[in-house]
């Protein structure tokens, strides 16, 4: 879950951010407006969607301009039709077209992200998994990519390298083996959730011998996934991960995992096409 001042505060940065590389000294162009022509216009959507990121949005025009007046038709995580109107602007017309195109950056690709999201979890609502996301995000966007997640209908994996362990191939090499790994996680924090990759049944029954929390079955097959949920029997949950796409998810989570992690949530993703329009 997303810590609500941790995701206000992302977004005032890095909707500032996205300003100053956009604007730099000023918008140059929009000075070909008389500074006092007011004007109205709408943002549509050219493509079916999942909407995320109005709050980046209104963000963008609250810095450009606290004039400007943004005025929602829809809200995150609703599913919109091509030609619908997502919000109406009004404000000086300066304003409206300097903050154009950073509001529609975000929203773009915030409801690219939600829209793939809600694509995945439609595949697999007749199961029990939830599909998580991955620290594979676009640099700079972490938490505004794992918010439009939770739009789609999708869950957040760790936030980033704090709030959770995941010990890997690499960790378990270093410490010696997975107990020893999972013991120290213990010791260093014993309130944070202890998760193990395996890549193969041995490792697992390790990880459980062990005491993880979660287990991260790594490039299973469908075989072994079926057998590991029957191993683990409840004693920890399951986590399928590797190279998950739109093919082969749903054969992965009839299995009986609790979990799939999928990189391409936020990594591979496709920006909604948006226009804004003066009136």
């Amino acid at each position: 879950m997303l810590p609500d001042e941790r995701l206000r505060q992302s977004r005032i940065e890095s909707v500032a951010l996205s300003l100053r590389e956009d604007i730099g000294d000023g918008d140059i162009t929009a000075r070909l407006i008389p500074a006092e022509t007011h004007a109205t216009g709408r943002v549509i959507t050219r493509e079916a969607a999942t909407i995320a990121g109005a709050e980046w949005v209104n963000e963008v025009f609250r810095q450009v301009d606290p004039d400007v007046s943004v005025n929602w038709q829809v809200a995150d995580s609703d599913r919109v039709v091509p030609d619908q109107t997502l919000f109406t602007l009004e404000g000086p017309a300066r304003s409206l077209l300097t903050g154009e195109r950073a509001a529609l950056n975000w929203l773009q690709t915030l409801s690219g992200v939600a829209t793939t999201c809600a694509s995945y979890a439609a595949r697999v609502a007749h199961t029990q998994v939830q599909l998580l996301d991955t620290r594979k995000t676009l640099p700079g966007l972490r938490m505004a990519e794992k918010y439009a997640v939770t739009c789609g209908g999708c869950f957040n994996h760790r936030i980033g390298l704090w709030d959770a362990f995941l010990i890997k191939e690499n960790h378990i090499a270093a410490c010696g083996s997975i107990a020893s790994a999972v013991a120290e996680a213990r010791r260093i924090a014993p309130d944070r959730p202890v998760e193990v990759e395996t890549e193969t049944l041995d490792e697992l029954d390790q990880a459980l011998a062990a005491g993880a929390d979660i287990i991260m079955l790594d490039e299973f097959s469908l075989a072994d996934l079926k057998t590991a949920v029957t191993v683990a029997a409840g004693q920890a949950r399951l986590e399928a991960s590797g190279g998950i796409n739109a093919q082969t998810l749903v054969p992965i989570a009839e299995t009986g995992v609790d979990f799939i992690s999928i990189g391409a949530l936020t990594k591979d993703i496709k920006a909604i096409d948006l226009s804004m329009r003066l009136d």
